[in-house]
């Protein structure tokens, strides 16, 4: 056994209903004085319950999906506006990157307050999308310092958004398994972290209500956070950014369709990742173990439900291609890429692939 493994600097609060204190508790401890808070329009009241008593020198509500650079630009210049010395996020994925865009050029630390299942708060990953084309990178400036997770705050996330947003986490935990930095603790932590969301989202669909499975939910959703950041960008995040920058398609509902595809792909020669995938869900295989769950969840199977046009499945396939990782378990050209997302696309359940 011979790897190398980085864990990455930062605290997280973990308490149900406690939001706004564990907020206040952590902004005093930091001595934070003048705060931007981010938030997108739909949560802004949202946000002013959970971050109403911070020193707040100004609210933000301009968020948008895949954070185009003109709307990351100009909350680059709200906040030099106000000169502000910290970050609050509260939302989703968009959200967060929103503060991680402006984190970036900036350098301001973030404190981000998830409402979703996203994962995006644990992970030192931006994007930033401009004509079309989504960009992604690393860097340590866009790490939120803390994170305050309340499974309250997930209570009023749409069923159906639940389980595509928790589908995105469990999508996190497969693509650490082969990852151009895999190694054993990111396979752990992916391992616990499928078995947390499968049993979280399969309460959250039974009892929408109920505070226990949105809290394995939250929790599965942090470690898939912990293990893709560990591990890196494997093929199924490569095949979601370029859709996602490219035809402008929901992020999670993106990667709820795709997840079984690459899957199908990838699983018979990786025996080790599929063994731990299908160990997490209780099932004789991960692929009957993940489509099984999919049902229950009555989670989407088709791109072409989204807005994406037959018509771009080459022009994608093309563009994934050029951004491959490597290390992939199957054997990848431009037939076999195409073969995927037209099946994607369509939503087909039989998915032929041709290694080689």
């Amino acid at each position: 056994m011979r790897f190398v493994h980085d864990t990455l600097p930062q605290r997280i609060r973990f308490a149900s209903g406690e939001a706004a204190a564990q907020l206040a508790a952590e902004t005093t401890e930091r001595g934070y004085a003048r705060i931007m808070v981010i938030a997108a329009e739909s949560e802004k009241d949202l946000a002013r319950r959970v971050a109403g008593a911070l020193p707040v020198a100004v609210w933000h509500h301009e968020v948008a999906q895949h954070v185009p650079a003109p709307v990351a630009n100009r909350a680059r210049e709200t906040a030099a506006g106000h000169d502000v010395d910290a970050l609050v996020s509260v939302g989703g994925g968009s959200t967060t990157g929103l503060a991680k865009a402006v984190a970036l050029t900036t350098g301001l630390p973030i404190i981000a307050v998830p409402t979703t299942y996203a994962g995006s708060e644990a992970t030192d990953v931006w994007g930033l999308t401009d004509a079309n084309r989504k960009t992604t990178g690393t860097d340590a400036r866009v790490l939120p310092r803390t994170v305050v997770y309340d499974a309250s705050l997930t209570l009023t996330l749409p069923v159906g958004l639940s389980m595509t947003s928790g589908l995105n986490a469990l999508a996190h935990c497969v693509d650490a398994l082969w990852a151009p930095r895999a190694n054993p603790v990111n396979a752990a932590l992916a391992g616990e972290g499928i078995r947390a969301l499968g049993a979280g989202l399969r309460r959250v669909a039974g009892d929408p209500a109920g505070l226990p499975g949105r809290e394995q939910a939250l929790y599965g959703a942090y470690l898939s956070a912990v293990a893709f950041a560990s591990a890196g960008s494997g093929l199924h995040h490569k095949i979601c950014h370029v859709l996602g920058g490219m035809f402008g398609l929901p992020h999670a509902e993106t990667h709820a369709v795709v997840l079984p595809h690459v899957l199908a792909l990838n699983a018979p020669a990786a025996p080790d990742a599929e063994h731990r995938i299908s160990a997490a869900l209780n099932a004789p295989s991960a692929i009957a173990g993940l489509a099984k769950l999919r049902a229950e969840l009555a989670a989407p199977i088709a791109l072409r439900d989204y807005g994406m046009p037959e018509a771009g499945i080459g022009r994608a396939a093309e563009a994934v291609l050029s951004v491959v990782p490597p290390g992939n378990p199957a054997p990848l050209d431009a037939g076999t890429l195409t073969t995927l997302l037209r099946a994607a696309w369509a939503g087909t359940e039989e998915i032929p692939y041709a290694h080689g």
